[in-house]
């Protein structure tokens, strides 16, 4: 215990973020992307590393590229690795023998290339790559010069742009979007010849997958022409692998991702729902024939979501997360969310039950099956470990972490593990929240807590590590945090019921959680503090307009104003229609009841607003509207900008941006709570 030590917000930097883990088909391998943060200059670098998956061996590094290599795919035959790099600029698709030799090139696309996905006979690659309408096709594969994208980039500084769509940015792109569309492409694995471009119009592809006689691809999109009307719909298409005619399998209903052929190659599996409750309906898994019919439910009696929907700061990256079709086509294996936890369930093709197939406090974020559906490989994180990736025998129950790649940093500092405890909801709903002690605790001393507030709020708070909370629980608070109704994991009908009502039953459910936690004895009621980003910055906004109990609190990437979100958030023209069920020429008496900056006067709490200056999601403009109309009625108030920055700032954003953050955090909370060195062992530094 004397060895150990006090996390700090420099820790960050020696964070190893783990992703896609990728098995090899023969089992014997796994593949995984290891994300570091580089010593010298603070930014993010990604490479792959394979692993046997019998134990034997250390985990080695397959690529060196300079910054990012990502998205590992073994071939058919497991002999080589495809990924995608940015070593030669922008980002393209490589592939590389597994036993060893020289990566080679296989696209040259001028936008990029992404998701690359092997053919079953490993000949040729499908991938997807962005088209912008003023290059010509022969221009697609002539990447740019530096001169030439130095003169784009003078044209987007110095000359006008018209808009035409009502989707004009996104917050991916921290500002406007242009018109560039996704479109899937095949070419040679080798990369010989050009390669064809698949689909074609003013519309975005993605997800592409080869049928298993490598005939035909099936993709999602969203091809209706008013698309940016209805951005939430998409449906699943075939084409054939050499191009022609498209066949729309799907209704238009809502959602349709993630497709998957079943073996014999007459259905397709699917994740997706039809917008019975708008954006809070559960995503389930579908299966439609290929030759033409309805879609058919799966999960209909599982009332959770297909997908991992847990909030977490130590993650980076994207995994494969499913649904996966066993080899003999008789079971379908997928995330799903419940209850804090995200675990692997499975359901029979032609459906029936569905089946907890790896589960415990935490959370798999990333699962891949080998050729014969008897070895998974696993991403997985609990409050103790941010992320490792291991194996999973679906037929001896056996598990095996393979890498340790955080172990050195969590055997040297201190870490609060949380506990999870039940309570009931003013209307006796049964809820469920988590309590981590500061390190040093002390019983019998009663110690300041801050409570966490999810984003989404479609998401969910659980069993995973939080460097944020971890942070907090060093610096001496008890971090308290739960789902309330909105979050993920607890049902269809909890997921919904904040719909048209943000600052209803979801605050009263967040106050008796807070009413809940000094039942146990060791918080001080008199030292609260209240953070949260997203939905929990709009939440924190609202808690400090509606109570002074807190005595100080951080709002994050927030909502203030829902009148001026419907037209500046990249979401907004959706979103608060289905959310807030308004919008600001008719629903306007609605959208302000619903909206902080109603309540600015009753604030006392003192504030402090994070806010990223390319927020696309949360424009700046809430946090500045928020900071002005707190500072006009002289309020205790400050807020802190942050340059190149988006809405995924504390996630993804720059590495000496994201410490900044944390360090502003602190700061804030520590000059408005007491707290006492003498009250923990070891003593506050």
């Amino acid at each position: 215990m004397a060895d150990k030590r006090r996390l700090v917000p420099e820790d960050l930097y020696r964070l190893v973020f783990v992703s896609d883990p990728q098995i090899s088909p023969d089992g014997k391998r796994l593949a995984y992307v290891k994300t570091t943060i580089d010593e010298k200059t603070k930014e993010y670098r990604s490479r792959i590393w394979v692993v046997p998956t019998d134990g034997s061996g250390k985990p080695r590094q397959f690529t060196s590229g300079p910054k990012q290599d990502t998205t590992p795919r073994w071939s058919p035959d497991g002999t080589k690795l495809a990924f995608v790099s940015d070593r030669n600029g922008e980002k393209q698709v490589f592939v590389m023998p597994t036993e060893g030799g020289e990566a080679y090139q296989v696209t040259k696309m001028r936008r990029g290339a992404t998701n690359p996905v092997w053919s079953p006979d490993g000949s040729k690659i499908a991938f997807t790559a962005l088209i912008d309408p003023g290059d010509s096709p022969e221009e697609y594969e002539k990447p740019l010069d530096q001169k030439a994208k130095e003169e784009e980039e003078k044209k987007k500084k110095e000359e006008p742009t018209l808009l035409s769509r009502i989707k004009i940015k996104s917050d991916a792109a921290m500002g406007l979007i242009g018109n560039r569309r996704s479109h899937i492409f095949v070419i040679d694995a080798e990369g010989k010849g050009p390669a064809k471009m698949i689909t074609s119009g003013d519309f975005d592809h993605s997800a592409p997958q080869w049928s298993p006689d490598g005939r035909f691809l099936a993709f999602s999109a969203n091809r209706n022409e008013d698309a940016d009307y209805e951005p939430w719909l998409s449906d699943i298409f075939v084409v054939p692998a050499e191009g022609g005619e498209l066949k729309k399998l799907t209704r238009t209903e809502g959602p349709a991702t993630a497709p998957r052929w079943t073996p014999d190659g007459k259905f397709i599996v699917y994740a997706g729902h039809k917008m019975e409750h708008g954006g809070a309906t559960l995503t389930k898994l579908w299966k439609v024939p290929v030759e033409g019919g309805d879609p058919v439910l799966l999960t209909g009696s599982f009332d959770r979501s297909v997908g991992d929907h847990m909030a977490g700061d130590s993650r980076f990256g994207p995994s494969e997360v499913g649904p996966i079709i066993s080899p003999d086509g008789k079971e379908i294996y997928f995330l799903a969310s419940d209850s804090g936890k995200t675990s692997i369930y499975s359901v029979p093709t032609d459906g029936g039950d569905v089946r907890l197939v790896l589960g415990g406090n935490r959370q798999i974020f990333g699962f891949t099956l080998d050729a014969r559906g008897s070895l998974a490989a696993i991403a997985v994180s609990d409050p103790s470990m941010p992320g490792e990736v291991g194996v999973f025998d679906l037929k001896s129950g056996s598990e095996t972490i393979l890498t340790a790649e955080n172990k050195a940093l969590t055997d040297e500092v201190f870490l609060s593990i949380p506990e999870g405890i039940e309570f009931s909801a003013k209307d006796g709903l049964k809820e469920f929240g988590w309590v981590m002690k500061p390190v040093g605790f002390k019983p019998g001393v009663k110690y300041p807590a801050i409570l966490e507030v999810h984003g989404g709020p479609h998401s969910m708070y659980g069993w995973n590590f939080f460097f944020e909370f971890q942070l907090l629980a060093s610096r001496g608070y008890v971090v308290i945090y739960t789902n309330p109704r909105g979050g993920e994991g607890f049902g269809q009908d909890f997921v919904k019921a904040v719909i048209g009502d943000y600052g209803g039953k979801d605050f009263e459910d967040l106050m008796t959680w807070v009413d809940k936690a000094l039942t146990l004895g060791f918080i001080d009621g008199e030292r609260l503090g209240v953070t949260g980003g997203s939905y929990g910055g709009f939440m924190t906004n609202w808690i400090v307009g509606h109570t002074s109990r807190f005595k100080a609190a951080v709002t994050q990437r927030s909502i203030s104003n829902w009148l001026s979100f419907y037209g500046v958030s990249d979401i907004g023209y959706t979103f608060t229609e289905r959310e807030i069920l308004g919008n600001p020429w008719k629903d306007t008496e609605t959208l302000w009841k619903h909206s902080p900056l109603a309540y600015v006067e009753s604030v006392t709490t003192p504030l402090l607003i994070l806010h990223s200056e390319n927020d696309m999601r949360c424009p700046i403009e809430q946090g500045e509207q928020f900071y002005v109309a707190l500072k006009r009625l002289k309020k205790e108030v400050e807020m802190v900008r942050f340059p190149g920055a988006n809405h995924e700032l504390s996630r993804s954003g720059k590495p000496v941006l994201r410490v900044a953050r944390l360090k502003h955090i602190l700061r804030w909370f520590d000059s408005h709570i007491e707290k006492r060195k003498e009250d923990y062992d070891p003593a506050l530094e």
